[in-house]
């Protein structure tokens, strides 16, 4: 359907502007880039790594499971929380979006994508890699939560 005054293509239900906003880098809006989303992760593998070191300084030994629950819990707040953003999106300027409503994606999915994280590293990366010529730019853990990432610029956080 399309808004008889201005020609904008709206949404069967409300009349209101599609979920998946203007049209850009993919087929169905503008997507946060390869280098831009691996500066991101370099960012919080930084930060996550340094509060890593510390925690491993402080307890003098095993540190890999709170590690992982502070990895866990660091992606499932941020990427699932309101802004869509870890420390490192928000620095450069990008954030998860739901795939049907534009909105944030819920702290739930945000962990199901932490554990498509993996997935998307077993083989070689090639789940990260794959966004490289996927229509959408979405890497494995993005198509298995249903979500996109995306410029805020853009896509501004509500």
């Amino acid at each position: 359907m399309t808004d008889q005054t201005t020609g904008t293509p709206t949404t069967a239900t409300t009349g209101g502007p599609p979920a998946t906003a203007p049209h850009g880098d993919g087929p169905s809006g503008p997507r946060a880039g390869f280098w831009r989303r691996f500066a991101a992760w370099l960012i919080d593998w930084i930060i996550l790594d340094a509060v890593l070191v510390v925690l491993y300084l402080i307890l003098k030994g095993p540190g890999y499971a709170l590690g992982l629950l502070i990895s866990i819990g660091y992606f499932t707040y941020f990427e699932g929380g309101p802004t869509g953003q870890t420390l490192g999106k928000r620095a450069l300027g990008v954030r998860v979006i739901d795939f049907q409503t534009g909105g944030p994606i819920g702290y739930g999915r945000g962990f199901v994508r932490w554990i498509g994280r993996i997935l998307s590293a077993i083989v070689i990366y090639l789940g990260y890699f794959w966004m490289l010529w996927d229509s959408e730019k979405q890497c494995w853990h993005d198509k298995i939560v249903k979500d996109y990432v995306v410029p805020v610029a853009a896509y501004p956080v509500q």
